[in-house]
């Protein structure tokens, strides 16, 4: 794990405090084992490094996303590039994944899908969203090399 994913994951652990939502790590779902999975959310976070983008990464990532499409889970992917240079920017596109800011932040988020246990905060009054800043974010894979690299 990059010291950029350890980072998310560190950020990932507060969504539990801060907002009663429960992220775990490498949760096995249909055989597979994501990187994180907010279960009650359909929520699947992939963090992609250079064997992802191979073609036979591509492959494998793309058949995995329709699998667990059909269960009904999103899967947004970063790639570790994007962790290193646009971090906030990557947090921010999952809380929004999630339901918790909006693009405009004169706009409350909604409520959560399930409530919050007792005792593990409440996001019924988020704290407004910072502007984004150096946000890049790719459609997609970008494409493999021909020596697969």
């Amino acid at each position: 794990m990059t010291d950029d994913e350890k980072k998310l994951c560190s950020e990932l652990k507060q969504f539990r405090r801060r907002c009663g939502i429960h992220v775990r790590r490498q949760a096995p779902i249909a055989g597979y084992y994501p990187d994180f999975a907010i279960h009650e959310r359909r929520l699947i976070i992939e963090v992609d490094g250079e064997r992802h983008f191979t073609v036979d990464g591509l492959a494998r990532d793309t058949v995995r996303d329709g699998r667990l499409e059909l269960l009904g889970y999103r899967v947004p992917r970063f790639n570790t590039c994007e962790l290193a240079e646009s971090f906030d920017g990557c947090v921010e596109e999952i809380l929004g994944a999630l339901g918790l800011m909006s693009e405009n932040p004169a706009i409350a988020a909604p409520p959560l899908v399930t409530p919050p246990l007792k005792g593990e905060g409440n996001c019924a009054t988020p704290t407004p969203p910072s502007p984004l800043r150096g946000r890049v974010r790719g459609g997609g894979h970008p494409e493999p090399t021909a020596d697969g690299g």
